[in-house]
C-alpha cells in the first residue's frame, strides 16, 4: 500500500528534498514503503537539470533554488498542490517514459474529475488546456495554457520530486521565469478557468486518480 501523506501550511523546498531523498533511500534498501506527499510551498523557482540561465528572466523575485529534477525552471507557491511521488519504479515496470506518461496520466486524470481537459503536446513538457474562451492565435489556432508540471528524478529505481497541478496560485508569480523553457503560451489554474475548486477537492482527485492510474 502507498503511504499518502499531507502536509498543512507551506513547506521549506530544502526540507521537503531532504525528506524525499531519505524515503526514497529507504524505498530503496527495502525499509520503508512508497508514499505519496501533498504539500504546497512558499513562493519559489526551481531550476530543474536542462534549465538555462536566461529563462530566469527575474532572479532576485523570489528564491531559486537548484534541483536535480529533470526539466528547466518552474515555480512553486501557495495554491499550487505538489505532488511528490516517491515509489518503486523498479518493481512498477522499470521503465522511465512509461512512468513519465503514467505521472502525465495522472495529473490529465485528476483533471478530468474537474471536467477539465488536459492534453499532452508533442516537444512541450506537462499538461496543457485549450483555451476556447480567448482570443485566437495569428495562426488561428486557439491557444493553449499549461495547467500542471511534470519533474522526476530516479535513484536506484525509486522516484522522487513528480506533479504539480494549478489549483489558485499567483499567476503573476511566473512572470520571473519561462516556465519550462517555453514561449508563445501561458499559465492556468482550476480557479482561472472559472472553477470553485479548493485543495481539498484536488486531493481527494488525486488519490481516486491515483489508483486509475497506478493502482495501489
Amino acid at each position: 500500500m502507498v503511504e499518502w501523506i499531507t502536509s498543512t501550511g507551506l513547506t521549506d523546498y530544502d526540507m521537503a528534498v531532504s525528506e524525499m531523498e531519505t524515503r526514497a533511500a529507504g524505498i530503496a534498501a527495502g525499509t520503508m514503503g512508497e508514499a505519496i506527499w501533498l504539500v504546497e510551498h512558499p513562493p519559489l523557482y526551481t531550476a530543474g537539470t536542462s534549465a538555462k540561465p536566461d529563462d530566469l528572466t527575474d532572479p532576485d523575485r523570489f528564491p531559486v533554488y537548484t534541483s536535480k529534477r529533470g526539466g528547466q525552471y518552474t515555480y512553486h507557491g501557495p495554491g499550487q498542490r505538489v505532488a511528490y511521488a516517491m515509489l518503486d519504479v523498479g518493481k512498477r515496470g522499470r521503465d522511465v517514459r512509461q512512468f513519465v506518461r503514467q505521472l502525465e496520466d495522472w495529473a490529465i486524470t485528476t483533471l478530468d474529475q474537474f471536467n477539465v481537459k488536459g492534453e499532452r503536446r508533442e516537444g512541450r513538457v506537462g499538461v496543457w488546456v485549450v483555451r476556447h474562451d480567448k482570443p485566437l492565435n495569428p495562426d488561428g489556432t486557439p491557444p493553449e495554457d499549461k495547467i500542471a508540471a511534470i519533474g522526476v528524478r530516479l535513484r536506484k529505481w525509486v522516484s522522487f520530486h513528480g506533479v504539480s497541478i494549478n489549483v489558485e496560485p499567483d499567476l503573476t508569480h511566473y512572470s520571473g521565469i519561462i516556465p519550462c523553457g517555453i514561449t508563445g503560451h501561458g499559465v492556468t489554474s482550476l480557479v482561472d478557468l472559472g472553477l470553485p475548486v479548493t485543495m481539498d477537492d484536488v486531493d481527494v482527485a488525486l488519490k481516486h486518480s491515483f489508483n486509475t492510474v497506478f493502482g495501489q
